[in-house]
């Protein structure tokens, strides 16, 4: 067998499938968020909608742990985790300005580079079957956000609201640039991918998930 042929054939046996916990904890995640909507737009309830994202972002760090130490990696997990995160991501801020409990300046530019990124991320896994490689930037900013917009949750409930909207502005701002600048490296990931697709020279390595 060539070598080439020995990598893919590894790589299908270490693919632990669709039917995994990690990956039933990010479905579930993702069936969370209009429980989460209702909770937030519906019943009016910030305080509540702050500790449902806080449990949510606890299962983002717990799907990605149990991967590793259940040996459940698999290609699914790799795109349903961090499409997780960007429907959680904008729904919590969508669903925040709508209540008028999320700044603007934080808010609609959050907005913005979630649709953009996600769409881009919809062309490029479609059109040319390939995936966008998650970076260390974007999950810490990702992280950021998950604790900022919580913050601006309570403050609008009147828990100590001075001290949360404060840190919420302090770790959301710090969560923007970081989104601003890995956004950049996304955009310049997907052009060397696509070089090879497209005939262009300089290609690069293929965008791949590193997630889990």
């Amino acid at each position: 067998m060539k070598p080439e042929a020995d990598d893919r054939a590894a790589a299908v046996e270490g693919d632990a499938g669709l039917w995994t916990v990690p990956n039933l904890i990010s479905v579930l995640r993702i069936a969370a968020i209009p429980v989460f909507l209702w909770v937030l737009l519906g019943r009016g309830d910030p305080a509540l909608a702050a500790w449902m994202l806080a449990v949510i972002a606890f299962t983002d760090y717990l799907d990605g742990l149990l991967a590793r130490r259940l040996g459940q990696v698999s290609e699914i997990g790799k795109l349903l985790d961090p499409l997780a995160d960007r429907l959680v991501v904008f729904a919590s801020v969508a669903g925040g300005l709508w209540a008028g409990v999320v700044p603007e300046w934080l808010g609609w530019p959050l907005v913005a580079r979630e649709t953009a990124v996600g769409l881009a991320t919809i062309y490029v896994l479609s059109k040319f079957k390939l995936k966008v490689r998650v970076r260390w930037m974007g999950k810490l900013a990702t992280g950021m956000v998950f604790a900022a917009v919580p913050m601006y949750y309570l403050a609008s409930a009147g828990v100590n609201p001075d001290l949360w909207r404060g840190m919420g502005a302090g770790l959301g701002g710090a969560g923007l640039l970081f989104y601003l600048v890995v956004t950049w490296q996304y955009l310049g990931d997907m052009r060397r991918s696509l070089r090879p697709c497209t005939g262009q020279p300089g290609s690069g390595p293929a965008v791949r998930s590193e997630r889990r």
